[in-house]
């Protein structure tokens, strides 16, 4: 099977190209840096300059904006928003219809609610329960 590409046409009428990606068949921006173990679902779009890290997973109709950062192991969950320069930390978990601003931060092992919005610039801790979980807190 070759390599298929499909081309949009953004707001400012710049004609993108996105290719399916080898780990679940999601669209992502040729100028995008996605690792060959992420998982992005085919209805999930990975923009221009975002980075998806090993062992991530982006799910169902997720959008990763430019140059936002989803680090290893974090998963983005159903129709999640990662805002442009947004970063999402390692093994952070976005539940479903989060939206993260531009520029917000998610720190690495936090697990944000469901439909929980993060402004542009804030950034959302992970909780000692967050920590626990994942052996990082006594």
């Amino acid at each position: 099977m070759g390599i298929s590409y499909v081309e949009f046409e953004d707001e400012a009428g710049i004609l993108r190209r996105y290719r399916k990606h080898v780990n679940g068949r999601g669209l992502v921006a040729t100028t995008a840096k996605v690792d060959p173990t992420a998982f992005v679902d085919p209805t999930a779009y990975v923009d221009p300059g975002a980075e998806v890290q090993r062992g991530a997973q982006i799910g169902p109709r997720a959008w990763i904006e430019s140059e936002a950062i989803v680090a290893e192991r974090a998963v983005v969950g159903v129709n999640a928003r990662v805002g442009r320069h947004a970063v999402v930390g390692r093994s952070a978990v976005l539940g479903p219809y989060v939206t993260l601003g531009a520029g917000a931060k998610v720190h690495n092992a936090a697990r944000v609610p469901r439909e929980t919005v993060v402004a542009d610039g804030d950034e959302y801790r992970a909780s000692t329960k967050d920590l626990r979980r994942l052996g990082l807190a006594a």
